[in-house]
């Protein structure tokens, strides 16, 4: 994958993880706060958040899985290819909805 590609698919990511904590926000007695770097995106709701790297996924309970973005436009997880638009659905739903 070009660089280029992978910094427009690191943006995206970050704006979908936005959006979607965004829109769950909505019915939700949390606010999310998405952090974006060159190297890192965080996404935090009160004292739990996810850390995402170019390979990695951490989280506040200190699980870590694998984690990258593919060309096609999907994101893998521990190995598992999603649609990016669903996993960061699904991710940031997590995050707004859980205690």
């Amino acid at each position: 994958m070009t660089g280029q590609l992978h910094t427009e698919l690191w943006t995206s990511w970050a704006s979908l993880l936005r959006s979607y904590s965004a829109a769950h926000g909505l019915n939700s007695r949390h606010h999310a706060v998405v952090e974006v770097g060159a190297d890192e995106i965080a996404l935090r709701v009160g004292s739990r958040w996810l850390r995402f790297t170019h390979e990695m996924l951490e989280d506040s309970n200190g699980r870590r899985s694998g984690f990258s973005l593919q060309e096609d436009g999907t994101v893998k997880l521990d190995g598992i290819a999603e649609e990016m638009d669903l996993a960061a659905e699904r991710l940031a739903r997590e995050m707004m909805h859980s205690e």
